[in-house]
């Protein structure tokens, strides 16, 4: 299983969270995804509950991965990029000793080993190992792109190609052993985005001496989106939508008077950073009323730009 995000880009912008004939709902929910839901399904669900066209989510969870999944609906799906890059905080299983095609529970067996000789303390030290900066090579069965196809797709053709390994953060890699079931561990992983924590297992597998697979694998917060802000699929309602400044907590909020919303919601750059701005970006512009105008990027110099406009879009 990946712990792989991934970002589907939709069009447009924010707005209330309210219902329209018209547009649909707009704004994020923060969905418990079930195992055997892939994102895409839990994409097409949210079309049809909330009468939305564009939806979009923020980091691929697979079909066995459970938890929190963000979706953006209407105009909110352009702000998806900013929930994509956030931190991610995952709960898995290290299975010991058996290597699978996908590295997780749903593929083939390619590998077994005894490896009931590896003790704890090993069992740390090789996750310790994997902590901090590190480069990760993507699995076949992702979604990675390489040549413009996806690599599932290759991998399902029976194709295996070269994939350059990618630049990623382990924050925190906890193992501790599963009481009554020898060589299985409970992992708890704090990582950036595109981290794959099948790819953690499988390396630890490796470092010591044989081969391991995810087991259960849930995610449980996505920068500050957790378990506590989650709805099942089956019980999202209109109250599940966070407006469009509440999906940006995780930035830095600005309150700006209306001559600088004005400007904003033109679409244009801005000489300097607003009064109250803190950081180096990007930030979430709102008006008077908390509303949501523009998410700003810095330029390199005083000049800040819009990086998503959704004031009067």
């Amino acid at each position: 299983m990946s712990g792989q995000a991934h970002e589907d880009r939709g069009q447009g912008g924010t707005m209330s969270g309210g219902a329209s004939a018209n547009t649909g709902t707009t704004g994020l929910v923060v969905i418990d995804k079930e195992a055997g839901w892939t994102s895409h399904d839990v994409v097409a669900r949210c079309r049809r509950i909330f009468g939305q066209r564009r939806v979009g989510h923020a980091g691929t969870l697979d079909p066995d991965a459970t938890g929190v999944l963000l979706v953006g609906l209407g105009r909110a799906t352009r702000l998806m990029r900013f929930l994509t890059a956030l931190p991610k905080t995952y709960v898995a299983e290290i299975v010991l000793g058996t290597a699978t095609s996908t590295l997780d529970a749903s593929g083939e067996v390619v590998g077994e080993w005894d490896m009931s000789g590896v003790t704890d303390g090993e069992v740390r030290a090789a996750a310790a190992a994997l902590t901090g900066a590190i480069e990760q090579v993507p699995p076949m069965v992702s979604a990675v792109k390489i040549g413009g196809r996806r690599l599932h797709e290759l991998a399902r053709q029976g194709i295996e190609v070269d994939r350059p390994p990618r630049k990623v953060s382990v924050y925190r890699f906890d193992v501790e052993p599963v009481p009554e079931r020898p060589g299985v561990y409970r992992a708890e992983v704090e990582c950036s985005s595109g981290t794959y924590i099948r790819v953690l297992a499988d390396d630890i597998g490796t470092a010591l001496g044989g081969g391991a697979h995810i087991g259960l694998l849930r995610r449980t917060r996505i920068g500050s989106f957790g378990e506590g802000d989650m709805r099942p699929l089956d019980h999202l309602t209109l109250d599940a939508v966070l407006t469009p400044a509440q999906a940006m907590r995780d930035l830095a909020l600005v309150s700006v008077e209306p001559e600088i919303a004005g400007l904003i919601g033109r679409g244009l750059a801005l000489d300097r950073v607003p009064v109250g701005a803190v950081g180096d970006g990007p930030w979430a512009m709102v008006d008077r009323h908390g509303s949501l105008l523009a998410v700003y990027e810095a330029t390199g110099t005083d000049r800040i730009k819009p990086a998503v406009v959704v004031a009067g879009s």
